[in-house]
Formats: structure tokens, C-alpha cells, sequence
């Protein structure tokens, strides 16, 4: 092999390693800074609708969110009027100390006798049931909720 060749080489790879650890630095600090400014949108504020399907059964209301697997298994958080937000962030209500949990994770709101969950652009998503959620949906009790290694319902 030339000189020259081997010297392309050489610099074509170390521009692919510095491309790579840039990407990689860029979506790390995109993951843990969270805009000051900005503020989740609410299912009040939102342009899209819950997802909600009506039944002709009356609802209760749950009064209590249990952490059902994950390192926070069998914590209880009783359930109130403000929104419950989910995340890495230390002043978050549920704070989960996990790789795949965003900052800013998830949030769940209430809205007469549901709770909404809401998706806030994390990056390994949550879940409902088996199913990743892109729009505020309806948590029903007894439905799990996931969000990275922990998952969680709501019950009366």
C-alpha cells in the first residue's frame, strides 16, 4: 500500500470516529438539558385529542399510582389534583434512576375521573401495555404503564 493511500485512510477514519463521538455528545446533552423556556404541553393546550373510548359504566375514580416492578417496586404515590410528572430530574414527582428514562420523561394529568398520560418526547418512548404511546391517552386502572425498567398502574 502507497503512503499516500494509507494516510487517506487514516484521516477518512479519524473523521468517521469524530463524527461519531459528536452525534453521540449532540443526543446526550439533547437528552439531559431540557429548555428552560419550554413547557410540556398539557392534553388542555394540545391539538390532539386523548384517545378516549366512552362507556356506558360509571367510572371511579383511582385514588393511589403503585409502582409494580422496577427499583421502586411497591412505592404508592396517593394521587391528587396536579399533574404527576416522570423523569430523571430530580425535581420530578416520580424520579426514576434509570438509563432508558428521558429528563423529562412522562407526565400524567388528571381530567375529571381519568388520568392522561402523556409522552414528553422522550427518547425510548412509554408504553401502555405493549403499545408506545405518541398522543395523550387515557390511563385506565389496572392498565400498566411502562417507562424504561419500571412499570407502574393506577388503582383505587
Amino acid at each position: 500500500m502507497s503512503e499516500l493511500l494509507l494516510s487517506i485512510l487514516r484521516i477518512g477514519f479519524l473523521l468517521a470516529l469524530w463524527w461519531f463521538v459528536l452525534t453521540v455528545v449532540s443526543v446526550l446533552r439533547r437528552d439531559l438539558q431540557a429548555p428552560r423556556d419550554a413547557k410540556p404541553l398539557t392534553p388542555a393546550r394540545s391539538s390532539k385529542q386523548p384517545s378516549q373510548r366512552p362507556t356506558l359504566r360509571s367510572r371511579k375514580t383511582s385514588t393511589k399510582l403503585v409502582i409494580v416492578e422496577g427499583a421502586l417496586t411497591g412505592t404508592v404515590l396517593p394521587l391528587g389534583t396536579s399533574p404527576i410528572s416522570i423523569g430523571r430530574a430530580p425535581d420530578s414527582t416520580v424520579v426514576l434512576d434509570d438509563d432508558f428514562v428521558s429528563t423529562r420523561h412522562a407526565q400524567l394529568t388528571p381530567n375529571g375521573n381519568h388520568w392522561i398520560v402523556e409522552d414528553l418526547g422522550s427518547t425510548n418512548g412509554t408504553w401502555i401495555d405493549r403499545t408506545r404511546i405518541s398522543a395523550p391517552t387515557v390511563l385506565r386502572p389496572g392498565t400498566q404503564l411502562r417507562i424504561g425498567r419500571t412499570s407502574m398502574e393506577l388503582s383505587s
